[in-house]
């Protein structure tokens, strides 16, 4: 990756035959975005206390990505197929933070397979600086891939915080990404 500007990622996992592509969303992508957010929130709609509305979708504020600085929405691709989806703010819930992983989604066929360990770690390693990447309470399989892939990716070097005030509740994981090309 040439930094933060590249248009896309390519990596090959083992096991898994298509490539997977890391880009950042674009105007033509945003249905797809919209749909799949949809799809992230029915899965977490036994944590995440919200309703549907009169047109039966939950509804997620897109329009701050790529309208306001530091806010990045990110798809990934499988064999040219949406597969999920990463969105990333500069809106950190503690101090001396700099990324917020505000969402991140991989679709359950593409779950299990590195796809999400892999995409992450090409967003730690294009933006360098200090990241904090929460969980829900409860949402234990969250905790348990993140534990795994922020310590793996930081060699274990990160700190964890269980927030129980503010605008954001939840288990939260600091660490510093040193960035590489």
């Amino acid at each position: 990756m040439m930094g933060p500007a590249a248009d896309a990622v390519r990596s090959t996992l083992a096991g898994f035959a298509a490539p997977f592509e890391l880009r950042i969303a674009t105007p033509a992508d945003r249905p797809a975005l919209q749909r799949m957010l949809e799809l992230y929130q029915h899965d977490l709609s036994d944590l995440w206390d919200q309703d549907i509305d009169e047109h039966g979708e939950y509804g997620y504020a897109l329009d701050l990505y790529g309208q306001r600085p530091g806010c990045r929405a990110y798809v990934v691709c499988v064999a040219g197929r949406y597969a999920g989806f990463a969105l990333v703010t500069p809106d950190v819930i503690l101090p001396g933070g700099d990324h917020w992983m505000a969402q991140f989604f991989i679709m359950k066929k593409y779950r299990r397979r590195g796809i999400g360990e892999a995409v992450a770690t090409r967003l730690f390693d294009a933006w360098p600086g200090r990241w904090q990447v929460g969980q829900m309470p409860l949402n234990r399989p969250a905790v348990a891939f993140w534990r795994g892939t922020i310590g793996r990716y930081t060699g274990g070097r990160y700190t964890e915080t269980e927030v129980t005030q503010g605008w954001w509740l939840g288990t939260l994981q600091q660490f510093e990404s040193p960035g590489r090309p």
